[in-house]
């Protein structure tokens, strides 16, 4: 049973920084691609960033290019979404997701992910 569990959320004042992490337990994930999404009050969930398996090729919405950075820890089952320059905008439940298919293709589109963790809360006061 995989279960992905993210950490790191949390308030902010904008302009600030914040570091999700997303933990997966359950099997390896080192062939698996990864992402992050978020959803605000009221609207549907959004792709915010994405990384391949190998960690090579990365994806972001433009909203967030230039302030996000994804990462992975193979070693430690571990994907990152570190978050610089915050913006009220930017307030939202943030999902950690994991493609179950092995090195697939990198995809934006939630569809492609099979695992979900809890969320993690971001609040991003201006």
């Amino acid at each position: 049973q995989v279960q992905l569990v993210e950490s790191g959320g949390g308030l902010v004042q904008a302009g600030g920084s914040l570091r999700l992490s997303c933990t997966a337990s359950g099997r390896t994930f080192s062939n698996n691609n990864m992402g992050w999404f978020r959803q605000a009050p009221g609207k549907e969930r959004d792709f915010v960033a994405a990384i391949s398996w190998s960690g090579i090729t990365t994806y972001y919405t433009d909203s967030v290019k230039g302030r996000f950075t994804i990462s992975r820890d193979n070693a430690k089952n571990t994907v990152y979404l570190q978050m610089n320059s915050l913006k009220s905008e930017d307030t939202a439940i943030y999902y950690c997701a994991l493609d179950k298919f092995v090195r697939r293709i990198l995809s934006v589109l939630p569809t492609a992910y099979d695992y979900w963790g809890q969320g993690t809360q971001v609040t991003v006061s201006s």
